[in-house]
């Protein structure tokens, strides 16, 4: 078996995880909503594609809805660019709630039913502790046997949800790989805040969800000591687009890459966020705020009013917030000018940067600085600032993960090449597809 830290399956990435209702009472067709979303396509389509026959179908319609799943995947699986993984119903403290969904696995892998060759796994709902998990595992391996698969074949994810579930991934490396299961199956950790804080009865003022950071963090932390792919639960407020894209970033900061997308806007946003940016820019602290300046003309400038600085006889009048200092001369400006200012690099910038240094390590040098520069305006005074970064071989495999990213969805996502292209353009995309290996 490969060391539990390392991804054993062939997607190590997943940004997003997008789910469709099964079957919808009143419609002429009730899976008209899969049919939609099995033909999204490029940005629009997500990695993982979850027809959700869960808590997004209605309990009398989910034997339609199983029925729809393996009647649609059937039909248009094979051209659907992502992974397909439905979620089936299932509760630890449900016997006959399990039982239902391991009814609806077995209907959906069926191979009389043409669905089971498109399908790569099952998502399960409201797991408990670790020997929760081995029953939804014991199911998959009944399933597989009984329909001629082979085992371990179908991927499992699981949705924590409670604090026994949260409690069980503490113990996945050492339950995976025991002769006694085939935990090895598991794909993805998704986190269900919703259902979270209800189980750990959190209350706050306005009624909405508390951050769990902690719990993506653990979640997170799971993932990768088990060598599995962790994901954010859903963002509720399909409107707020900056408000789903900063968390994203907060995840991402965290090594949890993917998050839960409610409409093809998300999925779109969520696709594109952890992948480097087409163009560089620089950040400002502006009291707190992060603030993106605007390039003018090669200058990149701040207009807004929580910094201000003035050029003063014999120095430099820098105000931040309420802050005031004064710098004699423009070295003491550059040095708290560079405290507030970070620059996020391009996908063209890291491929540069990795570039030189593979060139640096050919040549015998184990660091070289990297040198990033700019000309700076504030009220209309004008500075030049530069900073270095020194790379040395842990700086390189650091700066490497959002290229493995782009790498990764490259190879899995064919339908995207044209809109990474479009991004990047085909010679930065070439040039992306070569280092680092």
């Amino acid at each position: 078996m490969a060391a539990l830290d390392k991804r054993t399956h062939d997607l190590k990435f997943v940004r997003t995880f997008f789910t469709t209702p099964t079957a919808e009472q009143g419609e002429a067709d009730s899976a008209k909503k899969l049919r939609s979303a099995i033909g999204l396509r490029g940005m629009q389509a997500p990695d993982v594609w979850v027809p959700d026959n869960e808590d997004a179908t209605a309990p009398n319609m989910r034997d339609e809805g199983a029925e729809n799943i393996a009647e649609v995947v059937a039909e248009g699986g094979a051209d659907f660019p992502g992974e397909i993984h439905p979620r089936v119903v299932w509760h630890r403290d449900s016997p006959e709630t399990r039982y239902k969904g391991f009814q609806h696995m077995l209907h959906i892998a069926d191979p009389e039913n043409g669905a089971v060759e498109n399908i790569d796994g099952f998502v399960i709902p409201e797991v408990g502790d670790i020997d929760d998990w081995k029953k939804a595992d014991e199911f998959f391996t009944i399933v597989e046997n009984e329909h001629g698969l082979e085992e371990g074949s179908l991927k499992m994810s699981v949705i924590i949800e409670s604090g026994s579930a949260e409690l069980g991934m503490e113990k996945l490396r050492d339950e995976m790989g025991k002769a006694s299961n085939n935990l090895q199956r598991l794909f993805m950790l998704v986190d269900g805040e919703v259902d979270y804080t209800k189980d750990l009865r959190a209350i706050t003022p306005t009624g909405g969800l508390p951050a769990w950071k902690e719990l993506r963090h653990n979640t997170s932390r799971a993932a990768s000591a088990a060598g599995l792919i962790a994901v954010d639960g859903p963002y509720d407020d399909i409107r707020d687009v900056e408000g789903y894209h900063e968390r994203i970033t907060a995840n991402n900061a965290m090594g949890m890459l993917g998050i839960w997308s409610l409409t093809p806007g998300q999925v779109v946003e969520a696709n594109q966020s952890p992948l480097p940016p087409a163009e560089g820019y620089w950040l400002i602290d502006a009291d707190g705020r992060e603030v993106e300046l605007e390039t003018e003309e090669g200058v990149e400038v701040y207009d807004g009013d929580r910094i201000e600085l003035e050029a003063e006889d014999g120095g430099y009048e820098l105000e931040v917030g309420g802050d005031e200092f004064f710098c004699e001369t423009e070295e003491d400006l550059v040095a708290e000018l560079l405290d507030l200012l970070d620059y996020v690099p391009s996908m063209d910038d890291i491929v540069d940067s990795m570039e030189e240094f593979e060139a640096a390590k050919e040549a015998g040098k184990g660091a070289i600085a990297m040198t990033q520069a700019a000309t700076v305006r504030i009220d209309g005074v004008e500075v030049d600032i530069a900073q270095d970064r020194m790379w040395d071989e842990a700086t390189y495999q650091a700066l490497q993960t959002p290229i493995t990213l782009f790498q990764d969805v490259y190879r899995n996502r064919p339908d995207q090449h044209g809109d990474l292209a479009e991004l990047y353009s085909e010679d930065v995309v070439e040039r992306a597809m070569s280092v680092g290996n």
